[in-house]
């Protein structure tokens, strides 16, 4: 499938490894020039590096609104604009409501949706001169298939997921569609902390054979294929989504 993505330009937030970094690779094979972010300044120049000639990176903590602001102004000058934003930037504080802290709430809900609100703000009038503005945010299946022991993960997907729908009703006067991708059990490096908690008396092996038992697909998504399906969303293929909210989650949730 010719997904048209030549000379479109990209920002992937979270981009040094793991989903972010393969959603930067989906792009950038599809032609598009991608500038990413993440908050390790060598993580960044490695993953720049692997990506090749068409992408920049600079390290960003996306929780900094100045930070945040400073990037994405940098991004849309250094590529003569910006057409496609994927707010990929994530991280969890794990826990029920009895062992959870309200600053690690507010932390997540920081970098969960207030980083995605500010990224949209941003890049919104370079958005605008767009002749194909698209928002692709990067959620979780917690958002609709809450889970008591990641409570602020089910909360702030949940306000992510509804903030995704909110933008695509209002930006679409300008025709910037505005999509959600919501990953369930797929290897990123986030697992190790999800398996630290949940099972620490298991081996790695272990437990996500058990994990996997759970998923009606019986496995574990990879990277690539979230990638693509973010690629689709970016391309002209998809002109007449938005405010989609996709579960790419093996049929099943995490």
């Amino acid at each position: 499938m010719e997904l048209t993505l030549q000379g479109r330009r990209a920002i992937v937030t979270g981009a040094s490894k793991g989903l972010g970094l393969a959603i930067a690779h989906e792009l950038v094979r599809e032609g598009a020039q991608v500038r990413i972010c993440a908050r390790s300044a060598e993580e960044v120049d490695s993953a720049v590096a692997e990506l090749g000639e068409l992408a920049g990176g600079r390290a960003v903590d996306v929780r900094e609104a100045d930070q945040l602001a400073s990037f994405i102004e940098w991004a849309g000058e250094d590529m003569g604009g910006i057409d496609i934003l994927v707010n990929n930037a994530g991280g969890a504080h794990p826990g029920t409501f009895e062992t959870l802290s309200e600053d690690a709430l507010l932390a997540d809900f920081n970098i969960k949706v207030l980083s995605w609100f500010r990224a949209v703000k941003d890049a919104l009038p370079w958005l605008k001169r767009s002749d194909a503005p698209r928002v692709i945010n990067i959620g979780s299946v917690f958002a609709g298939s809450p889970d008591y022991r990641f409570l602020s993960t089910s909360v702030n997907r949940a306000a992510g997921l509804n903030l995704t729908r909110t933008l695509a009703q209002e930006l679409a006067q300008y025709s910037i569609l505005v999509n959600i991708v919501n990953i369930g059990s797929v290897r990123t490096p986030q697992w190790a902390n999800i398996h630290a908690l949940r099972s620490p008396e298991k081996s790695a092996e272990q437990f996500f054979a058990d994990q996997s038992a759970a998923i009606p697909l019986g496995r574990f998504g990879e990277p690539d294929e979230v990638s693509g399906i973010v690629a689709f969303l970016a391309s002209d293929r998809a002109s007449y989504i938005s405010g989609a909210s996709i579960d790419v989650a093996g049929g099943g949730t995490i």
